[in-house]
């Protein structure tokens, strides 16, 4: 391992109330440092789980809009019992914390992006998603209407919230094998299935840093949040063994869309609807 940096994480945990740990982690997913209360092997695993977590977040950049620059800026974890919070913090490496539910979200924020601010020439900037690399995959989203294979694709309620949602982009409903069970009119199948295949993975490592935001029996995962410089992307529960992923331009209402996007989950899938919203970690 590199330079144990564990020390300078403990701002983090002292100043802020109700922050429970932090974990400097490497983008091949080795920890290069954590705060004190964590086991050893507790940390590998957090490590190992943000950092694919990571990658596969910049794999769906696209998803989130065609703009050019697709700077992923933050990923963000809620669970029944707490937070999961995940920045840049220099090339190559990442910094996550974890929190209680009634945290304050700014200051936490803030504190992590001092300390970022602090490690200065032990780690340097962010890396830039590589727009190049999603070249394959740029155009895919474009709609195609009323092609053959599309039929009883699109969810109609669904493609109302996008409709009716200023800055809303794209949504698609998937199920517990990872396949898409509809989207709206915006993406066609083969989109579909790509983001979907990205989500799933994203879904589990989220579940994985479960007991990084706390030990809680009948903890549940709740939504994974992944916001880049150009958009938003949510992936949220949607019943028994079900998601929604959904996509926004940056300036858009998220607390409207997510609020949309909740009200048209029991229409999408009937398990919702009675209570089982949240999906076990």
């Amino acid at each position: 391992m590199t330079t144990d940096l564990s020390w300078m994480l403990e701002d983090i945990v002292q100043n802020v109330p109700r922050a429970r740990h932090a974990v400097l982690l490497s983008a091949d997913g080795l920890p290069r440092g954590a705060t004190e209360g964590l086991a050893e092997k507790d940390v590998r695993t957090i490590s190992a789980a943000m950092a694919g977590m990571q990658s596969l977040s910049r794999a769906t950049a696209h998803f989130a809009g065609p703009e050019t620059d697709r700077q992923w800026s933050q990923t963000i974890i809620e669970f029944s019992h707490g937070w999961s919070f995940l920045i840049g913090a220099g090339q190559g490496a990442y910094l996550a914390a974890a929190a209680a539910p009634d945290v304050d979200m700014q200051q936490i924020s803030f504190r992590m992006h001092r300390l970022v601010a602090r490690l200065g020439n032990n780690l340097t900037s962010p890396p830039r998603v590589n727009s190049e690399d999603d070249a394959g995959t740029r155009n895919t989203g474009t709609a195609r209407r009323g092609g053959s294979g599309d039929s009883g694709f699109v969810l109609a309620d669904l493609d109302q919230v996008i409709a009716d949602v200023q800055g809303a982009r794209h949504a698609v409903l998937l199920g517990a094998d990872g396949l898409p069970r509809g989207a709206t009119s915006g993406l066609n199948r083969d989109m579909a299935d790509t983001i979907s295949a990205a989500m799933t993975g994203i879904h589990a490592y989220s579940r994985v840093t479960s007991q990084f935001a706390g030990v809680q029996e009948d903890a549940g995962w709740r939504q994974t949040v992944i916001e880049f410089q150009h958009g938003w992307i949510f992936l949220i529960s949607a019943g028994t063994g079900a998601f929604l992923a959904a996509a926004a331009e940056h300036d858009c209402d998220i607390e409207e869309f997510t609020t949309r996007l909740h009200e048209v989950i029991p229409k999408l899938t009937p398990s919702a609807a009675g209570g089982e919203g949240v999906a076990h970690a």
